[in-house]
Parts: C-alpha cells; sequence; structure tokens
C-alpha cells in the first residue's frame, strides 16, 4: 500500500488561498507535492505564504513548482507526470465582473479539462475538483428547503439572472463531469467535487482573495452601511482537510460535497456584530445597520465589483452538509471561530 512519503499530489493555482492551504495539509500529513502557477517569478513569494502558514523547511523541501496556466496546454503535462492525486483548485475569481462572461467562463471550463485530460493521460488515480456552491443553487427561485448536492444552478433563465462566475462554477463543473464519464478518460480516473460556500479564515501575507474582500470592506470603513446580504461559511482549513478526505476515502469518488458549517446564513451585520463584541477597536467600526437593497442598486451603477452581490441580495441560502460529514466524517468550524481567525490574520499582517 502506497504511503505518504511514496506519494506525489498535484494541487493546481498554488499562489491562491485555498491551494496554499491545501498544500499546508498535504505537505503535514508527509506527501510530496507539486503545484502550478503562472509565474515561476512567484515561487519565492508562495513559499512565504506556506513558511506563515507553519510549514517547515523540511517539509519545503518536498514541494516543486511547474509554470502552467489554464488557457494554454504548456506545462500540464509535466505537471502532472508521477501523481497519483490532483487537486484542481485553480480557476479564475475577479474581484469585478468581466466585460464579457466568456472572459471568465471560457477559461474555468476549458482549463478544467485541460488539466483532466492531462490527469488522465498521465494515469493519475483521482482528481478532487474545486467547484462552487456557485454551482448549486443560482439562476432560479429561491426555495424554503436546504440545497443538496443533487441540485444544479441554472445559467440560462433571463428571470433569473446570475454573475459570470456563478456561470462559469457551474459550467467548468458539468464539463468536468461530462470527461470522466466520457471514452476520453481512458484510464477511468476518478472525480470528486468540493462545493464550498464563503470561505474565509486566516491570511498567510498580505494578498486578499476575493472572497475575504468582506471581511475588509467590514473593518477599513469603506462600507458604511451593510448590504441585505447573508452567507453561510466555511474556513480555508476545513476546506483543505475536507479535499484531504475526498482524496483518501474510497466512496468518495463520482461525489459531489457541499462544504459549509453548521451555524446556518449570518447577515453582513451579524458579521459586523461578531467583529465588535470579539475584537473591538480593530479597524474601523463595522456598519451597524442594514442598507436598503434599491440603494445598493444605484451603487453598483458606478461600483463595478458590487455587481458581483446583487443575485444574493435579500437572499438567505440555506444548504445540507449533512453529506460530507456521515460520509467523510467532515467537522467544520463554527462561524464565530472563523470571522475572529480571519481578522486577527489581517490584523497580523496589516491589511486593516
Amino acid at each position: 500500500m502506497a504511503t505518504p512519503s511514496s506519494t506525489t499530489v498535484l494541487v493546481t493555482g498554488g499562489s491562491g488561498f485555498i491551494a496554499n492551504y491545501v498544500i499546508l495539509a498535504l505537505l503535514s500529513a508527509g506527501y510530496t507535492v507539486k503545484t502550478t502557477i503562472r509565474n515561476l517569478s512567484r515561487e519565492a513569494e508562495v513559499r512565504s505564504y506556506l513558511t506563515n502558514g507553519g510549514a517547515t523547511a523540511s517539509s519545503l523541501s518536498r514541494l516543486s513548482f511547474t509554470a502552467a496556466s489554464l488557457d494554454s496546454d504548456d506545462g500540464w503535462a509535466e505537471a502532472v507526470k508521477g501523481c497519483t492525486y490532483v487537486h484542481h483548485v485553480a480557476s479564475p475569481f475577479p474581484t469585478e465582473l468581466p466585460k464579457h462572461e466568456d472572459d471568465i467562463i471560457i477559461p474555468a471550463r476549458e482549463g478544467t479539462v485541460r488539466v483532466l485530460k492531462a490527469a488522465s493521460a498521465a494515469g493519475v488515480k483521482r482528481t478532487i475538483l474545486t467547484s462552487s456552491f456557485g454551482a448549486v443553487a443560482y439562476g432560479q427561485p429561491s426555495r424554503e428547503e436546504p440545497w443538496t448536492e443533487d441540485d444544479w444552478s441554472v445559467v440560462d433563465d433571463p428571470k433569473h439572472p446570475t454573475t459570470s462566475y456563478m456561470k462559469s462554477k457551474t459550467i467548468a463543473e458539468k464539463a468536468a463531469w461530462e470527461f470522466i464519464n466520457s471514452d476520453a478518460n481512458a484510464s477511468k480516473m476518478e472525480l470528486v467535487a468540493i462545493l464550498p460556500l464563503l470561505v474565509f479564515g486566516p491570511v498567510l501575507g498580505k494578498d486578499v482573495s476575493t472572497s475575504l474582500e468582506i471581511a475588509k470592506k467590514l473593518m477599513d470603513g469603506s462600507m458604511p452601511g451593510a448590504p441585505h446580504l447573508s452567507y453561510i461559511f466555511v474556513d480555508v482549513r476545513d476546506i483543505a482537510s475536507i479535499n484531504m478526505l475526498a482524496m483518501t476515502t474510497p466512496a468518495a469518488a463520482s461525489q459531489r460535497y457541499i462544504a459549509g458549517n453548521d451555524d446556518g446564513a449570518f447577515s453582513m451585520l451579524q458579521i459586523g456584530n461578531v467583529i465588535r463584541e470579539n475584537r473591538p477597536g480593530v479597524g474601523k467600526k463595522p456598519p451597524s445597520f442594514e442598507v436598503p437593497n434599491f440603494v445598493v442598486h444605484l451603487l453598483a451603477l458606478w461600483d463595478k465589483p458590487i455587481r458581483q452581490i446583487l443575485p444574493d441580495l435579500g437572499k438567505v441560502p440555506k444548504a445540507r452538509n449533512s453529506k460530507a460529514k456521515e460520509e467523510l466524517g467532515w467537522k467544520p468550524r463554527g462561524t464565530q471561530e472563523i470571522i475572529v481567525d480571519t481578522v486577527d490574520s489581517m490584523v497580523k499582517y496589516g491589511i486593516v
């Protein structure tokens, strides 16, 4: 039986927030890790983030880098060579909507298939795909019962428009399953899809991921009032742990797993209250009142990043995480711990 020390694992998009933590978890467990970045000039930066996350010089000696991009075949055959598992984490996630939705949809879809083709050709046993809750519950009417892994977002209903990012995640994941079930997957490589909700957690440096912009804006004074938004959280450390479980649990093959914690949705106002109560005096005061939806729509005319949140205004997400807990033994952190740890890390690195 293969041991971690004799097993090589690829993590795509190694400079990203989630990828950093997946790499840390793999190194901590003793695996040899390869990762891709668009430009090898960022290798030193990524290694510094991993060091900030607790990686030792000894563990980092088991990490190597390959230059590869989602929009090119170059580098992928080298990246997957000798790997038993692949964690495909890389995906475009801009802070504001692109001019044309294909600017994000095409690289997400084609990049995912590109990675899967290379992995299958190299004899990789299993790929773990970081999809999104955005591939589950968008582009359709809200409902009372929680969303589950059996649900899929709708990308073409004009009555329920959604953002290009949510479309990209849905289309990319569907393309992944189509490839896995096709004759092109000659090696019969397995696939597992992870569907995170809003990812928070401790930053490892001054870079702030798109999902963490919410925390930053709540504390830097740029959000005087809270939009009527609600989120279910998941800690980036728990995303790393569910990725590890999805990699090593035989029964996880061909499954989707929603990754959100047990606390249900927290509104922006509640998030601000957690920060105010647990870390008084940190940054500027979080907003203490909600802004009407029509005001947010007006602001979106001038502020492009705000357009990303418009489909979520006034909605309270409901998602069932029981499948991941029961089948994988996954144990997510609570919302208060997630928010406080996120805030503390932003203070530590001078972000707020």
